[in-house]
This record gives C-alpha cells, structure tokens and sequence, in this order.
C-alpha cells in the first residue's frame, strides 16, 4: 500500500515508537499509583514525555503539558474552558468539526474570519475586524486539515495579545512540522494530536496550557494526588488528567517526538513539501483535474486537495484503494473550509504526506490516477 493520508494519522512509524510501546506493556504500571519500580518507571517516562514536549514547543514548565486522548479532546477541555454556554467565539474560515462542534454544542455565537485560500495577509485583515471586547476566545488552526494552508497564527497571537482575548490554536497538522512557541506566541492553549506529526501511536494527544489559564475539567476522577480531597486538583497536569494514563502510548508518544528532535521539523518539512510539489506539477499535466495549490506550494505545507471535473471524488477515492493507494476523499470533518474554499457541494481527495513517503510513490499515484480519471 502506498499511504498517503497522514493528515489523518502518520500510517508508517519510526521503529522506536512499537518497540517502546511493547517496552511499556512488559515494564509499567500508572504513574502516581505507588512507590514499587513499575510505577516510579511510568512516572519516569511520562515526565520525559512532558520535557520533551515543552522543550520542542516553548513551554516554560513541564507541568502545563497535559496528556489527552487526541486533538479533539484537548480542544474541547479548551473551548469549554474559555467560552461560556452562549458566548462568543471568532474562528477562521478552515476550522475543523473538532471546533466548530463544540461551539454549536455551547449555543455559542460564532464569528467567521472568511479569507480566501492561500492569502493569510487576507486571514489576518479578517481577524482584525472581529477580535473585539465581548468575544470570549479566538481560535484557528495553524495549517488547513484539507488545503494545507499555513494560517498567519503569529499575527492572530499578537492581535489577541493587544485586545486582551484568550488564543486557542489547534496544531493538529503543524505540530512536528511548524515552529510553535507557546510562550512566546501567548496563547491560552495550544492543542494537538500524538498520531499525526509528531508519529505516536492513536488515543495519544497533548494540551499545552497558558501559565495564567484556569482550565475546566471534562473529566473528574483519580489522579494519585490529594486523594482525600473531593475535588479536583487546582494544579496542572492532575487537573486535567483524571484516571489511568495511556502509558503505552505516552511512550510511544515519547519515542515519536524523540525522531521529530532528531531529524529536525525544517527536514520533515521540507521533504513533505517536495513531495506535496511533485504531486501538484505531475497533477497539473492530467486533463479533469483541478489542484488546489499556488505556484512553489507559496503558503502551504504537504497537504494537498484535488477535485476532479468530470467524476465523484468518492468514485475517485475508491478507485485508488482498489489500486493500492490510500488518499482521503469528501470533507474531512471540516465544512467550514470546504465553504471558504467553494468545493462544499463537491468535497475534495487529499493528499498528505509525511517524512516515510517517496517520489517513486508519487510517480505511482500519478500513473494510477490517470487510469482512475480514464
């Protein structure tokens, strides 16, 4: 099979993150839960796991690095943290449901900063003229789940700094690819998910939480901490983290970010996006085929949607498969960049690469595609 869907979840691992993971099942108990070396061993690693994590991101302390579930679970701990049943929130044109979801459960009113795709000067014009007093939270997604956009999150963080509104950025497909720097950028939180960029395993996420934010509990329960109390520990990460952590995966998780240090996020980068460049070039010479993607791949990362003209992007999806070829086709969770995108009626077929794909697959996708399109 050639995998080219990581914008859902990194397919090809770095050895280290199974081989941890087993590591795990043979050697660790739960954190906090007791003084015998397999605890004291989870312990260990989880604390690794959070240095490493706050080193790569800017995080002053270790503690605010929280362990999730995923993406979506970190970004609803810091939605429901922020805004209040029938606030406001202001969001970009390209949120994914993992947003917009939680908000439309909230009641809450939602102002869209609708820009054009690939124009982030436009993103941040748009932010300017909704960030006002009475909004709650802003949120934006720091690249496109379907164009690959790079969202001028810089700028926004700065804006919000200046008004005074708390910042959520979701990283799901810029952490292990783009510079993030939680401190400095200000934001309230910044969540992402372990599966994707970052190359842990799936159930794996992490929530980096501004040192003046109170965060909200989803979840109450144990924590090994202040056990004769009934409420919920006020400090990080015990408040957030209630019941027994995923400790296979937070050591896969661990071992992920490890390969991502090692081999540098501007490699990883650079390699998609060539990869994501070859794939635009070679699709542009294919008759039926509309890529969405300026000139250099300006302002996007090695994420890349195509619609073809004349047959069904699911026909177009299984065709694929049936070929060996794993892409993504519809609307990808995200309505809301569909519509700013004009293919809401007609969704697309993603491509998204990460750093164990090759030219020769793309070479591949390329000649199967062609017959898919015939």
């Amino acid at each position: 099979m050639i995998y080219l869907d990581s914008a859902a979840t990194t397919f090809q691992k770095p050895p280290a993150v199974a081989a941890a993971m087993r590591d795990a099942l043979l050697t660790m108990s739960s954190p906090g839960r007791g003084g015998h070396p397999a605890a004291m061993r989870a312990a260990d690693i989880a604390f690794q796991c959070r240095s490493e994590l706050a080193e790569l991101f800017g995080v002053g302390n270790p503690e605010r690095v929280v362990f999730t579930e995923n993406a979506t679970h970190g970004l609803n701990i810091a939605i429901k943290s922020l805004v209040p049943p029938g606030g406001r929130a202001v969001v970009s044109g390209y949120e994914h449901n993992a947003v917009t979801r939680p908000l439309k459960a909230l009641e809450a009113k939602i102002d869209v900063a609708t820009a054009p795709l690939f124009h982030p000067d436009a993103v941040t014009v748009a932010f300017e003229q909704h960030v006002k007093p009475g909004v709650d939270a802003v949120i934006c997604n720091h690249i496109s789940n379907v164009f690959g956009f790079i969202q001028p999150v810089e700028e926004i963080a700065a804006l919000c700094r200046e008004r005074g509104v708390p910042f959520i950025i979701d990283a799901s497909q810029s952490a292990g690819v783009l510079p993030l720097n939680m401190d400095r950028l200000g934001a309230a939180f910044i969540a992402m998910p372990g599966h994707k960029g970052l190359y842990g395993p799936q159930g794996t996420g992490v929530l980096l939480c501004g040192e003046n934010v109170t965060a909200k509990t989803l979840l109450e329960g144990g924590t090994g901490s202040l056990s004769i109390q009934q409420e919920m520990p006020d400090f990080l990460p015990d408040r957030l983290e209630a019941g027994t952590h995923n400790m296979p995966g937070i050591s896969g998780l661990l071992a992920g970010v490890k390969y991502v240090r090692q081999r540098g996020m501007q490699n990883i980068l650079d390699r998609e996006r060539r990869l994501a460049l070859l794939a635009a070039e070679g699709m542009r010479t294919i008759d039926g085929v509309r890529v969405f993607a300026l000139s250099g791949l300006r302002d996007q990362a090695g994420v890349l949607s195509f619609a073809p003209k004349y047959k069904d992007v699911e026909e177009i999806g299984s065709g694929l498969a049936e070929k060996g070829i794993a892409v993504r086709s519809g609307l990808h969770c995200a309505p809301f960049a569909h519509r700013s995108a004009g293919t809401l009626d007609t969704g697309t077929v993603r491509l998204s690469f990460s750093d164990f794909n090759t030219p020769v697959e793309v070479y591949r996708f390329l000649s199967v595609l062609q017959g898919v399109l015939r």
